[in-house]
């Protein structure tokens, strides 16, 4: 072949590959654009934990910050410039920002019309009260890597402060909660010989221990004092629940699990006083690692109050033979309305949710679920809300006006969402502010 037979042969590839990429970018980017539309039915979103914001005077529409998010369809390009097109699915990886060639993207707080409330803390997550921390999803980062990575920087900070160590019987640090945050902290504690105790209302492991089985949840590389660095891209429930164990196994962490932290008073020798379920506790600091899920949200509905309704899902088995209804339309609902379909062992598996779309979902998740109601093993029952429970049955409202909806049923899983544990923040005297699109200090 000649030289201009091969370049005409290139001019043809590079303009059969050109065609290729702009038909999927256009795909790509009309997907993009009707998810927007459904997130914008649902009015201004407002993530309780940390997101993304771009710069579009900055913004170049390269769109590595897209190609570089581990959760996917999170961020797109549309009409040349990055944008936020699910918030709700971001759980705060950062991954964007690092991407960034132009520095266009910075991960903030709330928006700029409407603010999210979050425990007032410092650069070290000391809040207004001098000794208590908070670290963590409370703290409004979430992502299992972030709670570690924050837990070690707080713990570095008490350590510092040589001057704040307890008295007489008092310990130098109480820990609250004994998830990611928690462990991470009490093990550099535990490093620098300070005398610390780990208070656990529940089970040694935090909200993880809640997940449904075989739940995969992103990590990346986990760096703790003591056990060393942990790398893995992601783990399952079960391993994490693992890592957890054997920590708990080597190092022989002083936990007290259900243990529930009542009230809390200072002394005069400034220590802090914990009233506690199991007797009170005092301590020269006191560090709250815990989930903004204090208390499970709800549904205020006739019939609530009956054993058959359940706030979690820990084993679907449990659920074995029984008419099963999910309700709520974030992650974690349709992640139990997946696991209860996956074990093929419920007589049926349903979930309402008062939207029209899982918006709230991450794209994975999303997928799963209309894989599942398109093959019949998960009845969708959308828009609806729970009107009333009974016995034998659960009575649903539609959007059609004076229509009601009798659905057999023997459970219910209500998943939507919880109250932050703000009560136990009053007690302390923590300064709760409101942040509308502030930037995360790095």
């Amino acid at each position: 072949m000649s030289t201009y037979g091969w370049i005409a042969l290139g001019v043809v590839i590079s303009s059969i590959l050109y065609w290729l990429f702009s038909q999927i970018g256009k795909g790509t980017e009309e997907k993009a654009i009707a998810t927007l539309e459904d997130m914008a039915a649902l009015g201004e979103i407002v993530p309780d934990t940390i997101h993304p914001r771009i710069d579009l005077d900055r913004c170049i529409g390269s769109g590595a910050c897209v190609f570089a998010c581990p959760e996917k369809d999170v961020l797109a390009v549309v009409r040349g410039q990055a944008v936020l097109v699910n918030p709700l699915a971001c759980v705060g990886h950062s991954a964007c920002v690092d991407a960034c060639p132009v520095d266009a993207v910075a991960m903030v707080f709330g928006t700029a019309n409407k603010g999210v409330e979050l425990p007032k803390i410092d650069q070290n997550f000391q809040t207004t009260r001098p000794g208590v921390y908070i670290v963590g999803e409370l703290g409004g980062m979430g992502l299992i890597r972030n709670a570690v990575s924050q837990g070690r920087q707080a713990a570095d900070h008490v350590i510092k402060q040589s001057q704040r160590r307890g008295r007489g019987d008092a310990y130098d640090v109480a820990v609250v909660g004994a998830g990611p945050a928690g462990i991470s902290a009490t093990l550099r504690f535990l490093e620098a010989n300070l005398k610390v105790i780990m208070l656990e209302r529940e089970q040694f492991g935090g909200t993880i221990m809640h997940y449904p089985r075989a739940k995969v949840v992103m990590t990346g590389a986990l760096d703790f004092a003591i056990v060393g660095k942990v790398k893995a891209a992601k783990m399952s429930k079960e391993e994490l629940v693992e890592l957890w164990e054997r920590i708990m196994r080597e190092v022989k962490l002083p936990v007290q699990v259900g243990t529930l932290v009542e009230g809390v008073e200072a002394d005069p020798d400034g220590m802090w006083r914990l009233k506690t379920s199991t007797g009170p506790i005092r301590a020269a600091n006191v560090f709250l690692g815990l989930g903004r899920r204090g208390s499970p949200r709800k549904l205020e509905v006739p019939g609530e109050e009956t054993p058959k309704v359940h706030y979690r899902l820990l084993e679907p088995r449990e659920f074995a033979g029984k008419h099963v209804l999910v309700v709520g339309g974030g992650n974690s609902a349709v992640e139990s309305a997946l696991s209860l379909a996956d074990a093929r062992c419920c007589a049926s598996v349903s979930i309402s949710y008062r939207k029209g779309a899982f918006a709230r979902c991450r794209a994975d998740n999303r997928r799963r679920i209309d894989q599942a109601i398109g093959q019949g093993v998960v009845q969708a029952l959308m828009p609806s809300e729970i009107a009333r429970i009974e016995d034998d049955a659960v009575f649903l409202k539609t959007d059609r006006p004076g229509e009601e909806i009798r659905l057999q049923n023997d459970s219910v899983i209500v998943q939507i969402g919880g109250t932050a544990p703000a009560e136990l923040l009053a007690k302390f005297g923590v300064e709760v502010v409101k942040k509308f699109g502030e930037a995360w200090r790095t």
